[in-house]
């Protein structure tokens, strides 16, 4: 088990280090950002975000939390941290996620806590070529208010 949650939380990281150097500047991303993109600066916090097939995921760790793995299903993944740290905050996150029929995809975040690490999950199906457009909602530990973070990601599952 401990091998499982080693090989989570270096996937974990691995999702927050790719594509650093995200949009920045403003709490609401105005715009769709292109598939580089995996951060976003809401003020006193960064979010990380990514979005993948979960055939990506090794067998032992999808088993370990219940993921679907297949080319068809899509994994979203966020976390928070403090800015100009690495602590990690708690938040409450939300997702609306729309194709670009505008068909809602049915994406269930859940809050996944291991020793110091928060992140939180979801998943969805997809369709080859299918663009999904994830509108997130957060509003950190401590926060008043919520922060909006919105991006697209395409995906090819043949």
């Amino acid at each position: 088990m401990l091998k499982v949650m080693n090989a989570l939380v270096a996937l974990s990281i691995l999702f927050l280090i790719i594509g650093c150097g995200g949009p920045g500047g403003n709490a609401t991303v105005p715009q769709a950002q292109p598939a580089s993109a995996s951060d976003v600066d809401i003020g006193d916090h960064i979010v990380h975000f990514s979005a993948q097939s979960t055939d990506q995921l090794e067998p032992d760790v999808a088993r370990a939390y219940g993921i679907v793995r297949s080319k068809n299903r899509v994994m979203l993944t966020v976390s928070v941290l403090k800015e100009g740290t690495t602590t990690v905050v708690p938040a409450e996150v939300t997702v609306r996620t729309v194709n670009l029929a505008g068909q809602l995809k049915n994406v269930t975040m859940r809050k996944i806590q291991e020793q110091e690490a928060v992140y939180y999950i979801g998943e969805t199906a997809v369709a080859n070529r299918e663009t999904l457009v994830f509108n997130i909602s957060i509003t950190p530990e401590g926060a008043t208010e919520a922060s909006d973070v919105r991006f697209t990601r395409k995906f090819y599952t043949n």
